[in-house]
This record gives structure tokens, C-alpha cells and sequence, in this order.
């Protein structure tokens, strides 16, 4: 059986104007700042307008271990979204932005997958609305002021061999990693060891994530690190006084794009930290602005429940003030096997021996989540062709035998018709269960 892929999807789908999607949401023109016909940026000032209005309902959707293929986060956040709205819940969902680097590495895109993705793909999946090229930008500013501060006499007294803020590039550029410049004599630099990280490795992608306003975004900036002195000490951009220049880089930058999914469904994709090396969720901003503007917002957390839902948790709910309503844990039936140890040319075959060693894994994820983080959980199996009923009846009774609620989603292929099942039983969940957080978030 052949399947379209997902540019053809993509590029098939008869997309609403931005202006409809934000009416959709009662976005005023004067919070609208639109980007051609399909994307726009809003005002995170629209929170002032909306600050009495209650929170609607923060579903987090993440996984088990991943592999390297992904288990489909970002696909079933988008299904759940669109099985939300068509069960006539207000819905949207938030996603982070994709990085050039993945993009055309082995990852590729970040748009999800089939009939549950984010449009227009190609635009999101590139160069978008140019947060990432002003994050950039930003963090390569603090660069050349740092060096040229150095150059103009170092009244700091930097010790050059000391210094940790690394120049940055949206791509995968291994021969980038490590360098040595400021060569060419004394006018062009002091010569030492550098080397570039990919943009969202940046700390300044993570703090414009948890960046509340423009004037919270130039206050977490200064008090960056980029290098010590002599005397060990440590050099902030404070001491280097950029940070103004570095907050006007991003005005524009910290305020949330709005687009829609295949079905319509408003969605803000917004920023776009590694959960390996930062926080790994889109921005607070954006996270904000769908709690107030609709009933539930769908979000997700970066690789599994053990990093970026954690993460998610302990540092994003924290520092936003946010409590969420109930997790979403997505599982594959091929990953499970693979952590069963099946080789990877093996999975679409029915290996029900493996499946069973593999289950200690989504047990360990679903008593972490309902039993040390407090939550509502679901475990939502994201369907593929060869999964065998025997697997999946196998993987149903544990979950079961756990107390915990099971439901096989199938939104790849039907959208949010595929994820009904789903939407109902996340409604459920966060009507009829209590979130009993071990600590105050």
C-alpha cells in the first residue's frame, strides 16, 4: 500500500488565510502582524488584554526513549490538537520552531507527519519568520563586541583562554566545532581557540523561550557569562553592556508565530531550545498566549519523558507559573521493540518476546509521570501498518494491569478523525483526574 508523503500532503492542503485563524482566536488586527498570506506574528502584549481571562487546560504530549526516528510527538500533538477541535474543544496547540541543522540532517523536518501536520511545511521547516536568524544574530553580536572589547585594550582583563561564549550557525558544520582564528596579524583579532555552536544551542534561544516580556529577556541576557579574568572572575554581558542591543535584536523575534494545521487548528511555533542542552519546549510566551486564547492547548517537550517532559516540569511550569492538566506518553510498537533488543531492519516484524522486554521502559515513564509528577497520563500508541494486533493487545493489557489509560491513535494517517479516541479520553482524563504535584511548581 503506498502513501503520499508529506511535502505532497502538504502542499495539497488548502490552507485559510492567517486573518480567518486569528479570528478563530479573537486576535485583534492591532495584536496581528501578518507575514503573507498563511503566518503571523502576535503581540505577547495580548496577555495584558486577557489577564483576568482564566487559563484554559495545558496538555503535555511526550514520549518514551526515543529512537533515532522519532516517535512521533510532534505528529500526535498536532492529531490531538485537530480530534480536539473537532469534538468541539476551542484548541491550540504549540510547537517549537525546527532548526535548519535537523532539518537537513537525519531528523529532517519538525512539521509532524501525514495527515497531522503544520502548514505551510516548507516555510516552517526553513526559514520561517527569522527568529532563529535573529537568535543568530544576538549571540554573534556578544561575540565580536567580546572580541573587539579584547582588542581595544581589555580593560576587562579578559583572560582569552578563558572564554566560553561560542560563535553560532543554524546548520550542521562539523568543521565549524572547533577553530582557531583571529589570525592575520594584530589588526585582525587575537589569535585563539574558538568554534561555533548550532543557533539553538544558543543561550540566548533558551532565554528568549523563558523570557516573559522584552524588559525580562534583556534582564536574563546580562547576566549571561561569557568569559572570566585573570583573576577568575566572571565576565556578563552586563560588564560588556550589550544587552540592550541584544534585547533590540529580538523585539520582534520574542513574539509568537501563529499558523494552522492541515484541518485549520491554530498553532503557535515558537522557538526552539534542545532539550539535551536546554529546556527543550517552545516559548513561555507562546504557551501563555494559547492558554488564554483557548480551552485546551496541546504542547510537547523535546526527546522523552525523562529529559524533556522533566524539563518541561521543573523548569518551564516553574518559571511561567504554569500547571499542567495531564500528559500524553506517545509509544511505537517498533520502538518498544527495539528497546527489546530487535534490530532496526527487524521491527515491522511481529516480535512479541522482544515487545515484552521492551515494556519495561513505557512502565518505568508511565509511574514517573502519574506517580513522582502527579499527573494525569495516557499512553497513546501512534499506529504504524505493520503493527500486529497481537502487539498491540499485548502492550493494551499492560498498561491496563497498571491503571493506566491506553488508546491507539491513528492520526498519521486520518488526522484528527484518527485521533478522536484519543481527544475523548484526554477530555476525561483531565475532567475526572486530580494532578497531585509532590511539590509546588
Amino acid at each position: 500500500m503506498s502513501f503520499k508523503s508529506d511535502i505532497e500532503i502538504a502542499q495539497e492542503a488548502r490552507l485559510s488565510n492567517i486573518n480567518e485563524i486569528a479570528k478563530e482566536l479573537s486576535i485583534d488586527d492591532d495584536f496581528l502582524e501578518v507575514y503573507g498570506k498563511y503566518m503571523a506574528k502576535v503581540d505577547y502584549n495580548i496577555l495584558d488584554k486577557y489577564a483576568d481571562r482564566a487559563n484554559g487546560k495545558l496538555i503535555l504530549v511526550t514520549a518514551i526513549n526515543p529512537t533515532s526516528a522519532g516517535e512521533g510527538k510532534t505528529t500526535t500533538t498536532v492529531g490531538l490538537g485537530d480530534a480536539l477541535r473537532k469534538i468541539g474543544k476551542k484548541t491550540v496547540i504549540a510547537l517549537r520552531e525546527p532548526s535548519l541543522g535537523p532539518v537537513f540532517g537525519v531528523k529532517g523536518g519538525a512539521a509532524g507527519g501525514g495527515y497531522a501536520q503544520v502548514v505551510p511545511m516548507e516555510d516552517i521547516n526553513l526559514h520561517f519568520t527569522g527568529d532563529i536568524h535573529a537568535v543568530t544574530t544576538a549571540n554573534n553580536l556578544i561575540a565580536a563586541i567580546l572580541d573587539n572589547h579584547i582588542q581595544q585594550g581589555n580593560a576587562l582583563n579578559i583572560d582569552v583562554r578563558r572564554i566560553i561564549w561560542k560563535r553560532c550557525l543554524d546548520m550542521n558544520d562539523r568543521q565549524l566545532r572547533f577553530i582557531v582564528d583571529g589570525l592575520g596579524g594584530k589588526a585582525n583579532g587575537t589569535p585563539r581557540e574558538d568554534g561555533f555552536d548550532i543557533s539553538v544551542a544558543s543561550e540566548i534561544m533558551a532565554i528568549l523561550c523563558l523570557s516573559n516580556d522584552l524588559m525580562d529577556l534583556k534582564e536574563k541576557v546580562s547576566k549571561v557569562i561569557v568569559a572570566y579574568d585573570f583573576e577568575g572572575k566572571p565576565v556578563t554581558v552586563a560588564d560588556l553592556k550589550v544587552q540592550g542591543a541584544v534585547a533590540a535584536l529580538l523585539k520582534n523575534a520574542l513574539k509568537p508565530n501563529l499558523v494552522q494545521t492541515l484541518e485549520h487548528t491554530p498553532a503557535f511555533i515558537h522557538g526552539g531550545p534542545f532539550a539535551n542542552i536546554a529546556h527543550g519546549c517552545n516559548s513561555v510566551t507562546a504557551t501563555k498566549t494559547a492558554l488564554k486564547l483557548a480551552d485546551y492547548c496541546v504542547t510537547e517537550a523535546g526527546f522523552g519523558a525523562d529529559l524533556g517532559a522533566e524539563k518541561f516540569i521543573d523548569i518551564k511550569c516553574r518559571m511561567a507559573g504554569l500547571n499542567p492538566s495531564a500528559v500524553v506518553l506517545v509509544a511505537t510498537i517498533r520502538a518498544l521493540k527495539f528497546h527489546g533488543g530487535v534490530k532496526k531492519e527487524d521491527l515491522n516484524k511481529e516480535n512479541l518476546g522482544a515487545l515484552e522486554m521492551g515494556m519495561v521502559n513505557i512502565e518505568r515513564h508511565l509511574t514517573n509521570i502519574r506517580d513522582h509528577y502527579g499527573l494525569p497520563c495516557i499512553v497513546a500508541v501512534n499506529h504504524f501498518t505493520f503493527d500486529t494486533d497481537a502487539e498491540v493487545d499485548m502492550l493494551r493489557k499492560r498498561i491496563e494491569s497498571l491503571g493506566g489509560r491506553f488508546v491507539v491513535a491513528k492520526h498519521w494517517a486520518h488526522g484528527g478523525a484518527g485521533a478522536e479516541d484519543l481527544a475523548r479520553t484526554v477530555v476525561e482524563g483531565v475532567d475526572h483526574g486530580k494532578g497531585q504535584h509532590k511539590y509546588c511548581l
